[in-house]
């Protein structure tokens, strides 16, 4: 999520008086930035599976598929986890951070929304992409019966995974990263944030409103140099959450290495909080 365009596109929506319809789709193309492109360009997979998550979706009323990449670990016994992308790039540009989530214990499944990568075509929205985390956790269930499920976020995927987390009952735990509370309070941290356009945002993505209904322990995490999402929205997101939870503020992380940076603070956490060893 670039910072400047999205507001800029918003104001000169404001300008133009463009209609709902019109508004509507140009914020799910400036929120989501769907696109087939990967993070720093192609990345090896060689070690991952191509997994393919049919089903129906009510928002469309058609038949859809994703498509995500299984990283299982090398313990049979090892807690799975959904790994849900931020914008702009698919999910082989997430390849990285799959890699040491595995490192710290888990399975992968990390998808691409609809829109994304080799998922089906179509501009995203805040509600189709609940759709397809709910798909690929019902897919996970599906896959890997009895295992405990996890479930992590990086940046507009931690508004999507807060989304999935108040909604399903068998989430062990849920990790977000580089996260906010809203689309309009990120839209207020931005140079030209007094700009009246809070009522104009259609996809919301109100995780402030979402984290209190969440079950199961929280770990919020935000870089200090985070200059895109502010640590200050990853902070308050974690203050309306229920205990159990726990605030990581990774010192030097940014908003793309925060994950790298943060490797042994993460390990740290989830021993404290999820209780894995």
């Amino acid at each position: 999520m670039k910072r400047t365009p999205l507001l800029l596109s918003l104001a000169l929506a404001i300008a133009v008086s463009a209609g709902c319809a019109t508004l509507d789709a140009k914020q799910r193309e400036w929120i989501f930035q769907p696109s087939d492109r990967s993070w720093g360009g192609a990345q090896p997979t060689d070690d991952m599976q191509d997994v393919w998550i049919d089903f129906r979706s009510q928002a469309t009323g058609k038949a859809e598929r994703l498509h995500g990449l299984w990283l299982p670990n090398d313990r049979a016994e090892a807690p799975v986890l959904l790994y849900l992308h931020g914008a702009r790039w698919n999910v082989v540009g997430s390849a990285g951070r799959m890699r040491r989530m595995q490192d710290l214990g888990f399975s992968v499944l990390a998808v691409d929304y609809r829109g994304f990568g080799r998922s089906s075509t179509g501009l995203p929205s805040e509600a189709t992409a609940a759709e397809d985390a709910r798909a690929a956790w019902d897919w996970l269930a599906q896959q890997q019966p009895g295992k405990p499920r996890y479930i992590f976020g990086h940046s507009l995927g931690g508004a999507i995974a807060i989304d999935l987390a108040r909604q399903v009952p068998d989430e062990q735990g849920t990790m977000v990263e580089g996260t906010f509370t809203s689309i309009p309070d990120v839209i207020s941290t931005f140079k030209w944030g007094w700009l009246p356009v809070s009522m104009l945002v259609t996809q919301r993505f109100e995780s402030i409103r979402k984290v209190p209904e969440i079950g199961s322990p929280l770990l919020v995490v935000h870089g200090s140099e985070d200059s895109l999402i502010l640590p200050s929205l990853g902070r308050k997101l974690y203050e309306a959450a229920q205990e159990p939870k726990q605030f990581l503020l990774v010192e030097g992380g940014s908003h793309h290495n925060t994950n790298s940076v943060g490797q042994s603070l993460y390990r740290e956490a989830m021993a404290s909080l999820f209780k894995m060893k």
